[in-house]
């Protein structure tokens, strides 16, 4: 037999959160502005990577996304 782990939906939403932190975190955005930016459901991670890697400032693309 196997096991199951049941998650609450709390604890679901924090691993997506810790996921979206990292992934943005490793677009280049600093700490402070991938915490904030990963609490958004509404941000794409896309778009976000995206306005890094064509040269935004980081200040300008957390003003576009947030």
């Amino acid at each position: 037999m196997t096991s199951t782990t049941l998650t609450t939906p709390s604890e679901s939403l924090d691993w997506v959160r810790r996921w979206r932190l990292q992934q943005l975190e490793r677009a280049g955005y600093p700490s402070s502005d991938a915490l904030l930016l990963s609490g958004r459901p509404d941000v794409d991670l896309h778009l976000a990577a995206r306005l890094l890697r064509s040269g935004c400032p980081v200040e300008t693309a957390v003003r576009i996304l947030a």
